[in-house]
């Protein structure tokens, strides 16, 4: 056994310390508050479960994306991803979408995926700027690499920030080249972006503790049934 824990450790890729992102609270359009928090590695199952049903669902690319980011949940559950980190946003404890993404080193952050179950009252807009939060103002991090893969994402996040494009640093998702966030562009977005207020009540807090999912069915015909440009 002891073998075995030697291996295991020299398989896990080194960390950094990680300040927790602090969770916040955030009115949606609906009225309904989402708490935002940090996920621990042993809630990974619940969002894997959450993923699974949608790995076939065409539309807005949300197979391409559910299957990337189970593997990546899989790899933070498994220690196989330096420095990674998951948000979730929560309504009443419903899972309502998820983010994630890592830091490469002290200076630059990965983003990730975004995906959003609660869709039509920008969730997915919401939680990818938390994840921005987090790097520039809890990690204290320069410049965060993004890509899209989907057209509704390269809305969202390289035109509404705006993004540069940063076509000679590859992105580690591949495909198309890498666009950036940097500190001056991310404080110039965040009066508008950025929303939620600290700290959530111990009500919200204690609501959001357990996640609960939806129905398979009901994941599946939100994503469907949901309106389009907001993933």
């Amino acid at each position: 056994m002891a073998n075995v824990d030697e291996l295991e450790a020299l398989l896990r890729p080194p960390e950094l310390e990680m300040p927790p992102y602090p969770p916040k609270v955030i009115t949606l359009a609906s009225g309904e508050k989402m708490v935002v928090r940090q996920l621990d590695r042993e809630e990974v199952p619940i969002l894997l479960e959450a993923i699974y049903p949608l790995l076939w669902v065409e539309r807005d690319y949300y197979d391409i994306v559910s299957a990337r980011l189970f593997g990546e949940l899989l790899a933070y559950k498994r220690y196989r991803v330096k420095n990674e980190y998951v948000l979730v946003g929560l309504i009443d404890g419903l899972l309502a979408g998820m983010v994630n993404g890592h830091m490469v080193d002290e200076k630059v952050g990965m983003s990730y995926h975004t995906l959003t179950i609660r869709r039509g009252l920008r969730v997915g807009s919401h939680l990818f700027a938390a994840k921005m939060e987090y790097h520039m103002d809890f990690l204290n991090q320069e410049e965060v690499l993004i890509v899209a893969e989907s057209p509704i994402g390269f809305r969202r996040w390289m035109i509404e920030y705006p993004l540069q494009k940063k076509y000679e640093v590859p992105h580690e998702l591949g495909g198309g080249p890498s666009w950036v966030l940097n500190k001056e562009t991310y404080l110039a977005a965040k009066p508008r972006l950025v929303s939620g207020s600290r700290p959530v009540s111990t009500q919200l807090l204690t609501g959001a503790q357990t996640i609960v999912l939806p129905e398979e069915e009901k994941i599946v015909a939100q994503v469907l049934g949901g309106k389009g440009g907001d993933k």
